[in-house]
């Protein structure tokens, strides 16, 4: 999948970081800025994976997002020549609407939460015959969404562990497929939405709430039925951490770093901050900084 993507995304780069800078004791650590792919964040791997490996019909594509999937099936949409509709909640950021209007796809907002945009889009679906393209429960999606994997595999080749944010699953379902347990996958959730920790403690996907500060990108109330059999095997554990924890590392990385991330793109760095996750003193970590569609 990666060959074929490769074309239309950016080989986001990587930065070492000094964790004393930090107020964190010493260990190797990666910081993977996929913020800075095309359209604001790693959504735009699954979005060309579905768009450049899928017979598109002459209705175009349509998604439901709670914005980054929108933006990012709005560019490549836009940069491929395909008619998008976006259906977005009422929680989707100004920014992230703004930025999917500005790829020429037309937005529909609708419903609280990412559930009811989806609803929506499934009854336009039906009755367009245009084609979905899922946040996450697809298998373009994953596949797309595993390039990042082995990016950073070939970047950070010693790290023993991926930290990385969980929303729908889409992306650390394709980064545990990629590493199929030979790198520890540490999830990150909001206490406020605690998608897979609830679907791993049921034996299966279950609705959970759907809060947060990073609700726009990290609630979509259930995890995805494709990733949870990958996530039960390849994912060593998740880990939650509270919207002030969220907060502080947004702070800590545009404070040391200059870097500008949205919530749901800080909160896998809130768990080392936070002492969610503490790694042994040699053990190098990766952490994925995936969203950059913040507000100004």
């Amino acid at each position: 999948m990666h060959d074929i993507i490769g074309p239309y995304i950016r080989r986001t780069p990587i930065l070492d970081a000094n964790c004393r800078d930090l107020g964190l004791e010493p260990f190797p650590l990666t910081l993977k800025l996929e913020f800075m792919q095309y359209a604001g964040s790693f959504k735009a791997r699954g979005a060309f994976a579905n768009l450049l490996t899928r017979s598109i019909p002459p209705a175009g594509v349509v998604a439901a997002s709670g914005g980054n999937h929108g933006v990012a099936v709005a560019y490549a949409a836009m940069r491929l020549g395909v008619p998008a509709k976006i259906f977005v909640p009422t929680v989707a950021s100004p920014a992230k609407i703004a930025r999917i209007r500005a790829c020429n796809a037309d937005v529909v907002v609708t419903g609280e939460r990412y559930a009811d945009a989806l609803d929506a889009a499934e009854r336009y679906v039906a009755r367009s015959h245009a084609m979905a393209i899922h946040a996450y429960d697809q298998p373009e999606t994953l596949l797309g969404q595993g390039t990042l994997g082995r990016e950073l595999a070939d970047q950070a080749p010693t790290a023993a562990t991926v930290l990385v944010a969980v929303g729908g699953g889409g992306l650390i379902g394709g980064l545990a497929t990629w590493y199929a347990g030979q790198t520890r996958i540490v999830g990150v959730e909001p206490v406020g939405a605690p998608t897979l920790t609830e679907a791993l403690r049921a034996g299966k996907p279950v609705d959970a709430p759907a809060g947060s500060i990073a609700a726009d990108s990290l609630a979509p109330r259930r995890v995805g039925e494709l990733m949870f059999p990958i996530a039960q095997r390849h994912v060593d554990r998740v880990v939650l951490v509270e919207d002030e924890d969220i907060v502080r590392a947004q702070a800590v990385l545009w404070d040391n770093f200059r870097i500008v991330v949205e919530p749901g793109g800080a909160a896998a760095f809130a768990a080392l901050l936070a002492g969610r996750y503490t790694p042994a003193r040699d053990e190098h970590v990766a952490v994925v900084l995936c969203g950059a569609n913040a507000e100004r």
